[in-house]
């Protein structure tokens, strides 16, 4: 473990941009940033694509240290190269931007109230190459839609068992399981997925060390003692589906909570900006993200 980026993830002030999208996730994106479906005919050209603009996004000087501490990538993005560096190392060394690489293959389907994390072929292969690639730490999303305490007990614990296994290979789990926010007992689950990452963050080995990625809480501040837990290096949000304008509103009545958003942080990006127009889109995006996690 990089000692250097585990105090600056741990202490540093800033935010986690999500730039993970993935396999059904990808085309959205891609049409987001006004890149139909009709642009490209196969699975190679849609991920060269979606590697422009993540490229665009990482180089551009609004990406910036200041404000942004680590960067989630996906699999086919930490094996590509950004100005002849692996994604990783360039995050790294010329941004100061600590990086992390989504690991999982998606949801299975709904059971308890919960869709839990499909198996993940090949793990140890997939972290010795993290390793190999510098990478600092993983991440890994579950998907919690009712609060049915024995589904979120499952949640928990698959993430925690795989958990382990990474803190193992020297790497830092950011560990997601995501509340739906458009769930009618949202506060519900969050109260029982809450004591349930007590519970079983308390079985750890004394040095193991997670983040946890979380969906805004109801109920401001709720994630407080998640946030002093020894185990945990840091608490971040996702957005959720969440607007922008509205995940920075109740991002910043959370103290501690930091933004790792996705959807929200390329929000009005497109193709067919110039380098001006994108950069100055991006800066104040990113300028209010951060704002919002420093409050």
């Amino acid at each position: 473990m990089n000692k250097k980026q585990l105090e600056r993830i741990s202490s540093g002030k800033g935010f986690i941009a999500a730039l993970d999208q993935s396999g059904g996730s990808t085309p959205k994106a891609l049409l987001q940033y006004g890149i139909k479906e009709d642009s490209y005919s196969n699975e190679k050209e849609m991920y060269e694509l979606v590697h422009e603009m993540r490229t665009r996004i990482i180089t551009s000087p609004a990406f910036d240290s200041k404000f942004i501490l680590g960067a989630i990538l996906f699999e086919n993005t930490m094996d590509r190269y950004i100005d002849g560096q692996y994604t990783a190392d360039y995050l790294w060394e010329k941004k100061g931007i600590v990086p992390f690489l989504k690991i999982d293959s998606g949801l299975a389907n709904l059971e308890d109230g919960v869709q839990l994390m499909k198996p993940i072929p090949g793990l140890t292969d997939l972290l010795n190459r993290a390793n190999n690639r510098n990478i600092f730490g993983t991440k890994m999303r579950s998907l919690i839609k009712e609060a049915n305490a024995a589904g979120i007990k499952k949640v928990v614990k698959q993430q925690l068992d795989i958990a382990n296994q990474i803190v193992d290979m020297g790497l830092v789990p950011i560990i997601e399981p995501e509340v739906d926010i458009n769930s009618v007992d949202k506060e519900a689950s969050e109260k029982l997925l809450k004591n349930e990452i007590l519970a079983q963050l308390s079985t750890l080995d004394k040095d193991a060390k997670v983040m946890l990625k979380l969906s805004i809480p109801t109920k401001n501040n709720f994630y407080t003692d998640l946030i002093d837990d020894p185990h945990v290096v840091r608490v971040v949000a996702l957005s959720g589906g969440y607007t922008q304008a509205e995940a920075n509103e109740k991002l910043a009545l959370n103290h501690g909570l930091i933004a790792s958003f996705s959807r929200a942080l390329s929000q009005g990006l497109t193709a067919g900006q110039t380098d001006e127009e994108f950069n100055s889109m991006l800066s104040k995006s990113i300028n209010s993200i951060y704002e919002a996690s420093i409050k």
